[in-house]
């Protein structure tokens, strides 16, 4: 019996496989990040088009990189990252903007291999270490990032500009230069 249950997770195993996103993956992705939206509670919030994503991944200048996951032919989980930089490090790190395994194909190890393919890029490209933000809320997340090992960094808040936010910061006068002259 023994004997089957391995011939049976080899199979499951020999199903599965990662790789880097190509151009004719680009509606798979998007649909991936719709996917993702609906399960942290924001579907109506994507405005990703197929043509941004065309520009930014595969553009002349790509801002980020994308692992696809499949299970036999289907896509079943995506990992979005990009480099930042550390001064401290004086070394580049890697960002994972989104891990997403699809519900249902969960607790197959999918997410565990994903992250197991970055730290390997990680490493590979010098990185000094590997970040991500995980949403407060998503306790099994969470719980399984400690199992890896990762720590929160609790001392540190996260700040967003947005389009309206931003602009008004870029048409903004140098703030150094009139800050002293509002306070008198």
């Amino acid at each position: 019996m023994r004997a089957k249950a391995n011939h049976i997770a080899m199979k499951a195993v020999a199903e599965f496989q990662i790789r880097p996103a190509r151009l004719e993956d680009v509606p798979i992705i998007l649909e991936l990040i719709r996917d993702l939206a609906t399960y942290e509670r924001a579907p109506n919030e994507v405005t990703a088009t197929k043509e941004q994503l065309v520009d930014v991944l595969f553009g002349e200048r790509p801002v980020a990189e994308v692992l696809l996951a499949f299970e036999g032919e289907s896509a079943v989980g995506f990992a979005v990252y990009f480099y930042n930089f550390s001064t401290w490090l004086g070394r580049p790190g890697l960002y994972l903007e989104d891990l997403f395994v699809k519900p249902e194909k969960r607790g197959k190890g999918y997410g565990r291999a994903l992250l197991v393919e970055l730290a390997k890029i990680a490493r590979y490209r010098g990185c000094g270490r590997m970040e991500w933000a995980v949403l407060n809320w998503n306790e099994p997340a969470i719980k399984f990032y400690r199992a890896l090992g990762a720590k929160p960094m609790d001392e540190w808040t996260v700040f967003r500009l947005t389009g309206d936010e931003i602009a008004s910061l870029a048409d903004a006068a140098d703030t150094a230069a009139t800050t002293d002259s509002n306070k008198k």
